[in-house]
């Protein structure tokens, strides 16, 4: 699987969807959040997902393809 990580952290839903997720792994840790702040990072993580920024739906499989990984900006 190759992924071209530098354009994808260009990508303002794709950090995000990082953010999110890091909350969200924080709180299945055990760190205390407010119960808001909880239930805001689920609801986006699942928008987010939903509208497949998590994966890239124009590609075959889960990885870039071959002209994805040559960008170095966004097109």
């Amino acid at each position: 699987m190759k992924l071209n990580w530098k354009l994808r952290f260009k990508n303002k839903a794709t950090l995000a969807a990082i953010a999110a997720t890091v909350i969200l792994l924080a709180q299945q840790l055990g760190f205390k959040l407010p119960d808001n702040v909880s239930d805001v990072v689920n609801t986006g993580l699942t928008l987010l997902v939903l509208l497949g920024v998590v994966s890239d739906p124009t590609t075959q499989g889960i990885g870039d393809s071959e002209r994805a990984m040559t960008y170095t900006e966004p097109k």
